[in-house]
């Protein structure tokens, strides 16, 4: 899997761009990223997909270990839905 430092590499050796650099604008894009979703905004990246906030509303669970109903509280998590490009890569 290709984490930040292999990403980071990759693309100093292919730009000829420092990597500190590179991890500064790396950082500064998932940055970016994080503050648009939080403020309820889409973030598309062409070819690769889009990332958008989805709301879970409250509901009831059951906990395994009693069998006790408890009330799972309502959340937000980030949802991707890949573009047609990415699809067809792989």
């Amino acid at each position: 899997m290709a984490g930040k430092a292999d990403t980071v590499d990759r693309i100093a050796e292919l730009t000829g761009i420092p990597k500190t650099r590179v991890a500064m604008c790396y950082d500064t894009l998932f940055e970016h990223m994080g503050e648009a979703l939080a403020a309820g905004d889409k973030v598309s990246v062409p070819g690769f997909g889009t990332f958008q906030i989805s709301e879970r509303a409250a509901r009831q669970g059951r906990n395994p270990a009693t069998g006790a109903t408890i009330t799972i509280a309502a959340s937000k998590t980030v949802r991707f839905k890949p573009s047609k490009t990415l699809k067809d890569q792989l």
